[in-house]
């Protein structure tokens, strides 16, 4: 099954051109961003990299379970499971089923990102097994880097991190950043979809991994060959020949835990953490002390903070426990001098393409609560510059 998405992006058609300029250049660079991908048992690097896995993992370790919800919600939104049976995907799942630890040590891993992530890929329409991408290309490590450059969840190198907007300095690394490269990531991916392949979200994963450049060639030649210059026509890299195989296989394992004989650990359905908006200078401590929090567990969720503080010029964003958002976000008003109680930062003007649930995520409030603030009975009647109160004061 081939996935088309109707998601309209933001970027207008000149920004749009330019920015697709920019990750065309980057685009080949990004194609070998995955060498410490999941599963990759004969690399020396990756049995390295999981030998120095952190072993303080206090943080999720210490997160209140529920069986299996975040996983149902997952495979409630995958769409390509009639690939299953492709023998491209069969040759993988087979790979797969050698090594079950792996991947319940990479599932463990992705315990406090991977509801989060199912969120922000169902509320663009997107197939679910997009939210497993970090499985293949860092095993759900945040602090993942490859020894050609590409780092973070989502493995950017530096040249598309840079097009997409994932800043680096100042203490700050957008790519480790796990939301803001998440956004990056999938924007980069429909993107591409609408930009190049009439929404064809197959190709556009073929581009995230070799670069747009390789995979229209390849569909060039596919189209001489008299061929539909799908993604299973193509003639790529071997990586990236195996690169949505992968996706589905690991897929298809999590959609059917008992026939594979995997033990998925256990993950709430409800996000464990939530978006504070930065709206001033804090350093690390003071961070914590507002959410109510450990340092380190701030830390652990903000990895790309490479220093002490967090700059509103760099970072616009912290991630916190869930249950600590509202509490810090309420604290940082009433810590800020001369905030007024009905300023600019508690009204948000509506963009295209904003759904309420992406609007209350990024401002840390229910979604129930935003739609009952102003009025709102049918959340998918969202209009691009209509005003929001995100509060209810």
């Amino acid at each position: 099954m081939t996935y088309y998405t109707t998601r309209r992006r933001i970027l207008g058609f000149t920004s749009c051109l330019a920015l697709t300029g920019s990750l065309m250049a980057a685009g080949s660079s990004q194609a070998a961003t995955n060498p410490q991908g999941a599963f990759k048992e004969d690399s020396a690097s990756q049995t390295a990299r999981h030998a120095a896995l952190p072993t303080n993992l206090h943080f999720w370790d210490a997160l209140a379970l529920e069986p299996q919800d975040a996983w149902s919600r997952l495979t409630e939104a995958f769409q390509w499971q009639e690939d299953a049976d492709h023998p491209r995907v069969q040759h993988w799942i087979d790979h797969y089923r050698q090594s079950p630890h792996n991947i319940v040590e990479i599932t463990e891993r992705a315990r406090p990102w991977l509801a989060w992530i199912t969120e922000r890929v169902k509320e663009r329409g997107l197939p679910g097994e997009i939210a497993l991408i970090p499985f293949i290309e860092s095993s759900f490590d945040p602090t993942a880097r490859s020894h050609r450059g590409a780092s973070g969840l989502w493995q950017f190198m530096p040249g598309t991190g840079n097009a997409l907007g994932l800043r680096r300095g100042g203490g700050y690394d957008g790519r480790l950043d796990v939301a803001r490269s998440t956004h990056a990531a999938l924007d980069y991916i429909e993107m591409q979809a609408e930009q190049w392949y009439e929404g064809d979200i197959e190709l556009s994963l073929a581009a995230y991994n070799a670069g747009a450049g390789n995979v229209n060639r390849a569909r060039s030649a596919a189209f001489a060959r008299g061929e539909a210059g799908t993604y299973w026509d193509l003639h790529l890299p071997r990586e990236t020949m195996a690169y949505v195989p992968k996706l589905i296989a690991i897929s298809a394992i999590i959609a059917d835990p008992q026939r594979y004989d995997v033990a998925l650990p256990e993950i709430k359905a409800r996000p464990a953490v939530a978006e504070v908006p930065v709206t001033r200078p804090l350093d690390l401590g003071e961070a914590a002390r507002l959410a109510g929090v450990s340092r380190a567990a701030l830390e652990d969720l903000n990895p790309g903070l490479l220093g002490n503080r967090a700059d509103p010029r760099h970072v616009k964003r912290l991630l916190v426990p869930a249950e600590s958002a509202s509490r810090m976000v309420a604290r940082l008003r009433s810590d800020t001098p001369g905030r007024q109680s009905a300023g600019d930062d508690e009204v948000y003007v509506v963009r295209r393409g904003d759904s309420l649930s992406a609007i209350a995520s990024r401002h840390s409030v229910a979604m129930s609560d935003l739609a009952r603030w102003n009025g709102i009975e049918q959340p998918d009647t969202l209009q691009p510059g209509q005003q929001l109160t995100l509060s209810g004061s």
